[in-house]
């Protein structure tokens, strides 16, 4: 696996082919057309890139509500997913909700989500570029993000 790069200089969307990413973005348009138009391409790059950090880090990170969006519609291409986890982590990378009731699901004080600001940690560690504007950074200090609690735990 070699998503590492220097700082921030690349982009997720690096990680697929041209034509799966037109595909994706063209998906994610179709799918959710109160997004600005330009939108889908960020939330899919971001996504991807959300995923190759997911790849190389050693705790658990989730995405964000809007970067979410990207993963959701990339699971739905199920050969292409698999092929691209394999290829990129050398595992299948799993999106694992926590809404089991009772457990303090969605996004309460009381939820264990993970941090925001462990996913745009480790999505500038691995060397993509950030779109700070879908990850929320200004407010990550105390963010769970845990609104489904998805995130892909090594430990789970």
């Amino acid at each position: 696996m070699s998503v590492s790069t220097a700082r921030g200089t690349t982009d997720g969307r690096s990680l697929v082919s041209e034509e799966l990413f037109s595909r994706l973005t063209a998906r994610v348009a179709s799918d959710h057309r109160e997004l600005a138009a330009d939108m889908p391409i960020r939330i899919v790059d971001q996504a991807l890139a959300f995923l190759g950090a997911c790849a190389v880090s050693t705790e658990p990170i989730g995405p964000s509500d809007l970067v979410d969006i990207g993963w959701h519609t990339f699971i739905l291409y199920t050969r292409e997913y698999a092929e691209f986890c394999d290829r990129v982590a050398g595992r299948f990378i799993h999106h694992q909700p926590d809404d089991a009731p009772g457990d303090g699901w969605p996004n309460t004080p009381e939820s264990d989500g993970v941090p925001i600001s462990s996913a745009v940690k480790a999505i500038r560690a691995a060397g993509f570029r950030l779109d700070a504007d879908l990850w929320n950074v200004s407010a990550t200090s105390d963010c769970t993000q845990c609104h489904a609690g998805c995130h892909d735990s090594p430990g789970r």
